[in-house]
């Protein structure tokens, strides 16, 4: 068991303790918290990263005393800043990461995604993400539990549609054509940018691959109300709340941003993509 799993089942365990101290059903504090009882279920038994405003509320909801608040602060924060390891992550299952993006997600106003090999996970069709998840689970033998995280995923594209959020989305062209699914099902997943690029409040570009970039897309990354940067590598799952570090990706951000066409245009780039596959599906 890794180092950051059993952090997190340790404080999994004292904030249960709290709760049963308190003589509150794991309910009982879902309703006091304004949350799904499945997340209280998920904290406390270490399938999901309790954040350090998670902690706070919980804190407050049992009465705790101060200077136990402090401990558990500290241990929630400790948590969020360690670059722990996605396979350890991956054992706990598909479905848990995505309960833990969708719990982020719901905390900010603005988010600015670049994505360097695949359509945004908020972007992707049910069918899209089966693909993904299926190389997830092979790739670091996490759990089948894809049904699950399918759910969970689809659920999380519910606040596109929230108009007090604004959302902004950056691919190179070359990101429509990785084929990371069959042809029916990347044309469906075309379909579902062309929609997604008339939503008033979110912003989808796209980098046409005869703009040259304006640096090499090593890799993906999310900004997060700009207070917070996650990266994401094959080994480790990066939390950044540096400063310098947010405004570097800011800067990058921008950067792409600016390379890329949007709208009307990107339709155009998108629908290019379309009748590509079909031709390929034509031929096959």
């Amino acid at each position: 068991m890794s180092g950051f799993q059993q952090a997190r089942i340790d404080l999994g365990i004292q904030l249960r303790q709290l709760r049963e101290v308190a003589h509150l059903s794991g309910k009982d504090l879902a309703e006091r918290l304004n949350w799904q009882p499945s997340k209280v279920s998920r904290i406390e038994n270490a399938r999901q990263t309790p954040t350090e405003d998670d902690v706070v509320v919980w804190a407050q909801a049992v009465a705790a005393e101060p200077g136990m608040v402090d401990s558990l602060i500290q241990q929630a924060v400790g948590l969020s800043e360690r670059h722990d390891s996605w396979k350890a992550r991956h054992k706990g299952g598909l479905a848990a990461l995505q309960e833990d993006v969708r719990d982020l997600e719901a905390r900010i106003r603005t988010l600015r995604i670049f994505e360097a090999g695949l359509v945004p996970g908020l972007l992707q069709t049910a069918e899209y993400s089966r693909h993904i998840f299926q190389k997830v689970r092979r790739v670091y033998e996490a759990v089948d539990d894809v049904d699950a995280a399918i759910r969970v995923r689809m659920q999380r594209q519910e606040i596109l549609y929230d108009p007090q959020r604004q959302f902004r989305f950056v691919v190179p062209e070359a990101v429509l054509h990785i084929r990371l699914a069959p042809v029916d099902v990347m044309r469906g997943q075309m379909d579902r940018l062309l929609a997604i690029t008339t939503l008033p409040n979110v912003e989808f570009g796209v980098i046409p691959f005869e703009t040259m970039l304006p640096a090499t897309p090593l890799h993906s990354f999310a900004i997060y109300n700009e207070a917070l940067v996650g990266v994401a590598t094959f080994t480790k799952d990066l939390l950044l709340r540096d400063p310098d570090d947010i405004a570097f990706y800011g800067r990058a951000y921008d950067d792409f941003a600016g390379a890329a066409v949007y709208r009307d245009d990107a339709r155009a780039v998108i629908v290019r993509v379309i009748d590509e596959l079909g031709k390929q599906s034509a031929d096959s």
